[in-house]
């Protein structure tokens, strides 16, 4: 009888492993990728109204996105250099054909992407970065 509960207690615990390890694979994996151009917009918008209703800092890490919930937390990589940044999306934009993304003046300083004007970027939002804005419904 003892046989039978540690052969099957055995049975259980590579089904529970590999849950764990499926859910943590899934924790960490985005559920968002988006590749495309950025650009960058700081000096002429400083202290204007954003679309989340604050004003602009061209000198912190925020970002316009057209559709992404605003609020979300965003991973951006300069794929030219693979220099990342985390922004927060509080902005509606670009309105540029072919760009994905507006980055605030300090989050293009950050990826070094300032002097080129505009790069080729990859987005990723994990789940918990993910926010679902009353504003967008």
């Amino acid at each position: 009888m003892k046989g039978a509960m540690i052969a099957g207690a055995c049975a259980i615990l590579p089904v529970l492993a590999m849950d764990g390890t499926a859910e943590a694979q899934r924790a960490q994996a985005p559920v968002y990728v988006q590749q495309g151009v950025a650009s960058w917009y700081g000096p002429g918008f400083h202290g204007r109204r954003t679309a989340s209703g604050e004003r602009f800092n061209q000198h912190d890490l925020t970002a316009a996105h057209k559709k992404l919930p605003l609020g979300t937390r965003v991973v951006v990589t300069n794929l030219r250099n693979g220099k990342s940044v985390e922004v927060e999306i509080n902005d509606r934009g670009p309105y540029v054909r072919g760009r994905i993304l507006d980055l605030s003046r300090a989050a293009a300083e950050q990826i070094d992407m300032k002097k080129s004007g505009v790069t080729p970027v990859r987005l990723e939002i994990n789940e918990d970065n993910w926010r679902l804005s009353d504003r967008d419904s």
